[in-house]
């Protein structure tokens, strides 16, 4: 065999062995904090007009929050007129939980808005601290500081991605593929900041308010699978719930302070 023969057949040999290298293992993907944000699968679903509402609360003393030293960072720490606290676990006297992810796990898909959901990173921390995002959507990422930060995302199912943004008022845009309960976010330059994202195929999620309250609204009639999902507790055991038309039904969740 003379040179170009050999030269072209170890070419050939490389490409096939670079496209087998290509294809994706299934069983190397992994699911985030609380798994899988719902059927990839699942077929389109109309809005409808029923709702889930209710409360989250956290049994037993909550753990005392830590209080963040910004020192690291001069901008940082003179944004904030007094001490912050990490926002881990926000629960108040009564016990009511904030930033908990609640979603309907067996709802479809609904087509993604165009609007973007929008990620804040104002006095060095993230804002909102627990937010959700239909897969597709948009998510607007903003450095609202006169400081440099890095976006670390921490997807396993998603892609991750690790963005610079060094200057105020620097933009950068990301979507996902595929659902996921919950994203990691945090900055590798401030070791405090950290956020999480619930990725899912629909709208059907809410996250809890300073009063542990939530509501899921414009569901179709059905019978769905409710789950609340938190940073630390991880989630919580799937309620079953079944609205009608205009109606609404009433799910609440507890956790246990560890």
């Amino acid at each position: 065999m003379d040179s170009k023969k050999v030269l072209a057949f170890l070419l050939a040999a490389g490409l096939a062995a670079a496209m087998a290298g290509c294809g994706s293992n299934d069983e190397d993907e992994g699911f985030g904090q609380g798994g899988g944000g719902g059927n990839t699968t699942a077929s389109t679903t109309t809005l409808g007009t029923a709702s889930i509402s209710g409360k989250v609360t956290l049994s037993g003393k909550a753990p005392a929050a830590e209080i963040i030293s910004m020192d690291a960072d001069p901008v940082c720490k003179s944004q904030h007129a007094g001490s912050v606290k990490d926002e881990t676990v926000e629960a108040d006297a009564q016990g009511d939980l904030a930033n908990v992810f609640v979603y309907v796990t067996d709802a479809g898909s609904v087509a993604a808005p165009t609007t973007p959901v929008s990620l804040v990173q104002k006095g060095c921390m993230y804002s909102p601290h627990v937010f959700g995002i239909q897969v597709g959507q948009p998510l607007e990422i903003v450095n609202d500081d006169p400081t440099l930060h890095n976006v670390h995302c921490m997807a396993v199912t998603n892609d991750a991605f690790n963005v610079g943004q060094p200057t105020q008022g620097m933009s950068t845009q990301k979507k996902f593929d595929k659902p996921e309960v919950l994203v990691k976010f945090k900055c590798d330059v401030h070791s405090w900041m950290h956020c999480f994202a619930g990725v899912v195929n629909n709208p059907f999620y809410s996250v809890s308010g300073n009063d542990g309250g939530f509501k899921i609204s414009q569901l179709p009639a059905g019978t769905y699978t409710v789950v609340a999902v938190h940073e630390k507790y991880g989630a919580s055991q799937p309620q079953k719930v079944t609205v009608a038309d205009g109606g609404s039904q009433t799910v609440n969740f507890t956790f246990a302070a560890q």
